[in-house]
């Protein structure tokens, strides 16, 4: 248990090192970037075979076993392939791009508003368990496009759970942000009200 703690309070000391307004600016344009490319290029490619279906990774709230079939199915031998070898790859780099990203934002947010001994500051590793979630849901996908036709219900059903796990954790995220942005400014307004007295 404590290498564990020591292991995440490395973590955290990296991000509070590295959350200058430059780094948090570049890993987010690279990040919205390659976010761009998926939305614009690789995902409406993909879905030119599926029959209207939307792929696993647009699916928040999980999915069945049978949607899973239904949509390799429609896919067809082109489409699989195009997803296998377009998508993906992208997608394998867009979680470590988002967990840096938004990790950084967040620890630039918190460090301005509370400080560095404060365990909220731990709440600035949120993205990187959504990055983490997101790679694990783009290995289970990867398996199952792998070793079509041969299919697996448990796989298909652990791999729904990682990708409610992402989304509820990118979820959690964004709700995080909000609340630092407004405690920031919060922050502010009583710093500029004691000045004035």
């Amino acid at each position: 248990m404590i290498p564990m703690i020591k292991f995440l309070k490395k973590i955290q000391n990296t991000l509070y090192t590295y959350s200058s307004g430059e780094n948090v600016l570049f890993f987010f344009i690279v990040t919205q970037i390659l976010y761009a490319l998926m939305i614009i290029y690789s995902i409406p490619k993909v879905m030119q075979y599926s029959n209207g279906m939307q792929i696993l990774d647009l699916l928040p709230t999980g999915y069945s076993a049978h949607y899973v079939q239904t949509l390799f199915q429609s896919l067809g031998e082109i489409g699989r392939e195009t997803y296998l070898f377009q998508q993906i790859p992208l997608d394998m780099i867009y979680p470590g791009l988002f967990a840096i990203s938004y990790s950084l934002l967040l620890t630039l947010i918190l460090k301005n508003t509370f400080s560095k001994e404060n365990k909220i500051q731990l709440l600035s590793m949120v993205p990187i368990l959504a990055g983490l979630f997101d790679y694990a849901e783009n290995i289970g996908i990867i398996i199952m496009l792998y070793t079509y036709p041969d299919f697996t219900i448990l796989l298909a059903n652990i791999t729904a759970i990682f990708s409610i796990l992402k989304s509820t954790f990118t979820v959690v995220m964004f709700m995080l942000l909000i609340i630092g942005i407004i405690m920031f400014f919060i922050k502010k307004i009583k710093n500029k009200k004691t000045n004035l007295k």
